[in-house]
C-alpha cells in the first residue's frame, strides 16, 4: 500500500537543486578572486603613492636646506628607505629628526616588505638598484595586472 503523503525529494528534484547550487558556486568564486585581485592592486597603489609622496617631500626638504646634510651622490633623494622612517636630523636643531614615513609598507603583491629600488643613475627599466639613492620603487612581483601591465610597472 502507498502512502498518500509521500515526504523527501525524488531523485529528479535532487539533481535539479545539486546542479542549481553548482551553478551558483561557480558564478561566486570567480567574482570572489576578482575582489581578492582588486583589494590587492589598490592596497599596492595606495603603498606606491605613500612612498613615492614620502621621496618627493624628503627631496623637496633637502633641497630647501630644511634637513641634511646629504650625501655627496645622493642628489638630495634619500639613501635608503630605511632613512624615510629612521629620519634625518633638521637643519639648525640640536635633538629634532623629520620621519616621513612612520614604518615601510608592506608590498601585497609579495607579501614582505622587500620592494625594487631605482636610484637617479640606474636605468628607467632596470631591476638591479645601484645604491646611490632612491629615486622610484616598484614591486618585485612578476605578475601582471587585469589590463596586461605588470605590476613592476605600476
Amino acid at each position: 500500500m502507498r502512502r498518500a503523503r509521500q515526504r523527501g525529494l525524488t531523485l529528479v528534484e535532487l539533481i535539479v537543486a545539486v546542479t542549481i547550487l553548482t551553478l551558483l558556486t561557480s558564478m561566486a568564486v570567480p567574482l570572489a578572486r576578482y575582489k581578492v585581485q582588486r583589494d590587492k592592486e589598490r592596497d599596492l597603489v595606495n603603498a606606491l603613492r605613500a612612498i613615492h609622496n614620502a621621496i618627493d617631500k624628503f627631496k623637496d626638504d633637502m633641497d630647501a636646506g630644511k634637513i641634511g646634510p646629504a650625501k655627496l651622490d645622493s642628489d638630495n633623494y634619500p639613501e635608503s628607505l630605511k632613512q624615510l622612517v629612521d629620519g634625518i636630523k633638521a637643519t639648525g636643531a640640536v635633538d629634532k629628526k623629520v620621519r616621513y614615513l612612520r614604518r615601510i609598507p608592506k608590498d601585497p603583491m609579495t607579501n614582505s616588505f622587500d620592494w625594487g629600488l631605482r636610484s637617479t643613475k640606474d636605468d628607467l627599466d632596470a631591476k638591479s638598484w645601484g645604491g646611490q639613492n632612491v629615486f622610484e620603487v616598484y614591486t618585485k612581483s612578476t605578475e601582471k595586472a587585469r589590463d596586461g601591465t605588470p605590476y613592476s610597472e605600476w
